[in-house]
């Protein structure tokens, strides 16, 4: 049986979280100043169910430490976000708190579930009064899973966000256990689902919890940070958990002043495969990573996105529409198909440049000491799209082993590409890995992007391909007054 404790708060604060104890039987509150309404009322996790309410400064607040039930879950059609908020266990989970409040600000539903080891830094009664719904910590909750209420959450979610994120429970999803509620739900949602990993910098760089992100990203779970500095261990280094602010802004994009608003973006992305026979083929080293993270930075930029995909075995980006292809002469049908209206063209796929003149039907046979290949020209993708008689702002990507800038300059001149981004590969250089540096230029210009994770290369890429987009297509002219 719950029971009920008076708490008066403060006239100059306001109520940001509740801890209950139930062995002292209290109810004691951590403040921080934050926006409140001209009434002068603390709005404490108000929700469109009314299970709390505002109460103005100086009122006595009610808190019952009985169980708060959720309104059902609807299916229905649905305007606020609906976000299932992960927090696991780690000194970070406070900051989760601050994060719903971020949340609710933007207008969504916040459900939070808790692991059982989060519930020892910060109670669920945090999070019941700053979201508006009772915290789920446990899959074997009689009430809930009455109704399969794992699944249910699945089902409601719009997006779900794990933040603070443990290196256990990377682990965790990377291996595909579903032994507590929270990696159950995540199993069986077709949400997007995104990580916000809070730990100490070791552990970070520690090959294993490397391999459990890059497994993550590869099934198209995004990886939000982690950010580099102080660290409540007293070390310094990557691993501290994103902002709630930086966190909120990731989850809900500004696009509505974004200069790919409204804008049609083609991109293509990955390796072409050109076959010899039915078992072999030619073909490179692309991953299609950083296509895929730049089709992602242009969606969130506003841009509707087409994605022209190799053979590769990325997950799509949420909200982009792909097309798959395997050969070059594929690709180049698919991408002139898609860029019929587009505004931008930027073709990061490793296009193979020569292609078997003829490809057997049957399997070769080792017959002879040497084998002798007759390859011919590919389709040139891009310099057909920019040879168009209304071509999108068109960009090519260069990836040379030496003299990086003078050949991508050839390429952009020889090809009348609008910008090229250039990049030096090799051993150990931008294949197979989750980082990159590029260097982009244009007529009379160029800027340097320095080396650091695709996710953030793409989106800074795709803010200068937004700038010289407008500069170029949309140029401001000035009218000088002629001397009468």
């Amino acid at each position: 049986m719950g029971c009920k404790l008076n708490y008066t708060l403060p006239r100059r604060q306001a109520l940001g979280s509740c801890f209950y104890s139930p062995r002292l039987q209290l109810v004691g509150v951590l403040t921080w100043f934050w926006p409140v309404d001209t009434a002068g009322a603390a709005k404490i996790a108000a929700s469109q169910h009314n299970h709390w309410c505002s109460v103005p400064y100086g009122e006595v607040l009610e808190v019952d430490s009985g169980r708060v039930d959720n309104p059902p879950m609807s299916t229905s059609s649905h305007s606020p976000s609906r976000i299932v908020l992960g927090v696991t266990g780690g000194i970070a989970a406070y900051k989760a708190a601050e994060l719903v409040r971020r949340l609710r600000a933007r207008h969504a539903e916040v459900q939070v579930v808790m692991t059982e080891a989060a519930c020892q830094f910060v109670t669920p009664l945090t999070f019941q009064a700053l979201s508006g719904r009772a915290v789920r910590t446990s899959l074997w909750d009689a009430a809930s899973e009455a109704a399969m209420g794992h699944i249910e959450l699945a089902r409601w979610a719009d997006q779900v966000l794990i933040a603070p994120a443990s290196a256990d429970i990377l682990a965790r999803l990377a291996s595909g256990r579903a032994d507590d509620l929270l990696t159950t739900l995540c199993l069986a949602t077709k949400a997007p689902v995104s990580v916000a990993p809070a730990m100490n910098h070791q552990m970070w760089a520690h090959p294993a919890t490397q391999s459990n992100v890059n497994v993550l990203r590869a099934r198209g779970v995004r990886v939000l940070g982690p950010a580099s500095g102080d660290q409540a261990c007293g070390e310094d280094g990557p691993g501290r958990m994103w902002e709630a602010l930086d966190l909120a802004a990731a989850l809900f994009p500004a696009v509505a002043a974004g200069p790919l608003t409204g804008k049609k973006v083609v991109i293509s992305a990955g390796p072409t495969r050109e076959p010899l026979d039915p078992v072999r083929f030619i073909s490179n080293r692309s991953s299609g990573k950083m296509g895929f993270a730049v089709a992602a930075a242009a969606r969130d930029a506003g841009a509707e996105v087409t994605l022209i995909a190799g053979p590769v075995t990325l997950c799509t980006p949420p909200g982009i529409q792909r097309v798959n292809v395997e050969t070059a002469e594929q690709m180049y049908r698919a991408v002139h198909e898609a860029v019929v209206g587009a505004h931008v063209y930027i073709g990061a796929a490793a296009v193979a440049d020569y292609q078997p003149a003829a490809c057997a039907h049957q399997k070769m046979k080792k017959t002879s000491e040497h084998l002798e290949l007759h390859l011919q020209r590919a389709p040139d993708i891009l310099s057909s799209v920019a040879a168009l008689e209304q071509p999108p702002f068109t960009v090519g990507f260069a990836a040379e082993t030496n003299d990086v800038e003078r050949y991508a300059r050839d390429k952009l001149t020889r090809k009348r590409l609008d910008m090229i981004a250039a990049n030096e590969v090799g051993v150990d250089r931008a294949f197979d890995r989750d980082d990159n540096a590029l260097l982009v230029l244009w007529a009379g210009g160029r800027r340097e992007l320095a080396l650091q994770s695709k996710d953030q290369l793409a989106r800074e890429f795709i803010a200068v391909v937004g700038e010289r987009y407008q500069l170029t297509r949309h140029p401001v002219v000035t009218l000088v007054p002629q001397a009468s």
